[in-house]
């Protein structure tokens, strides 16, 4: 079940509840029992690359970009 974070305006508190995503924008009370709470914005890392791999590098020759990347376009 995915966790969401709120920020309590009255305290400032900042808690993370878990529910349902059908129950994302539904209200929250804080734990010292407010009402006035707003839904912060998460952010996930995501990585391309799996654990102990190198990561990957464009490959180098005579490539010079441009729209096709053949060197053609400038």
């Amino acid at each position: 079940m995915p966790r969401y974070d709120f920020r309590c305006r009255s305290c400032g508190a900042t808690f993370e509840l878990r529910r349902t995503m059908a129950q994302a924008n539904d209200p929250a009370v804080c734990p010292q029992g407010h009402e006035d709470t707003v839904k912060l914005l998460s952010t996930v890392a995501v990585t391309g690359a799996a654990s102990g791999s190198a990561p990957r590098q464009a490959p180098s020759g005579g490539g010079g970009g441009g729209c096709c990347g053949g060197g053609c376009c400038g």
